[in-house]
């Protein structure tokens, strides 16, 4: 693993980890702390379920998908060719992403979420750092792979 893709994964952990611990020690649960009005807030809250608070209260087996997730995206880091800065770098997010939502799954039994948006009226489920490096890896691997695609056909 390069040491960049280290320092990725350890960053992105640290401001996870690291966000949510002054969250935690510094709001009460539900307080809203407005950042812009009725766009965004800071508001601590705990869930047992995976987005959208789906499978609520099935801790052990969401630790366990974590678990696979960060397995999984290691695999598929190692097997990502050297030379696909890109895409290493997007699954070194979704490592450290999964990682981060792992750790409060096990030490915790929940996953501090605190970053609260309402967008066009929509109360947008509360997320947090993992959430996001997870998400923006994933969404930058999706479009690499369809604009590979697009290379690929484009030179037949």
């Amino acid at each position: 693993m390069k040491r960049r893709d280290i320092f990725i994964i350890l960053a992105i952990l640290a401001l996870d980890l690291g966000t949510k611990y002054i969250v935690q020690t510094n709001l009460d649960l539900h307080k809203q702390i407005p950042i812009i009005e009725n766009f965004f807030y800071l508001t601590y809250a705990k869930n047992t379920g995976a987005a959208w608070s789906l499978f609520s209260g099935r801790v052990s087996i969401l630790a366990l998908t974590s678990l696979v997730g960060v397995g999984l995206f290691s695999f598929m880091y190692v097997k990502t060719p050297e030379k696909d800065n890109f895409g290493r770098i997007c699954l070194a997010m979704m490592i450290a992403g999964a990682a981060g939502n792992l750790f409060d799954r096990v030490f915790f039994g929940y996953v501090r979420d605190f970053l609260d948006f309402y967008i066009l009226g929509y109360d947008f489920p509360i997320f947090n750092v993992a959430d996001m490096a997870l998400c923006i890896g994933i969404g930058l691997l999706i479009l690499q792979t369809i604009f590979k695609k697009e290379e690929t056909h484009g030179e037949n």
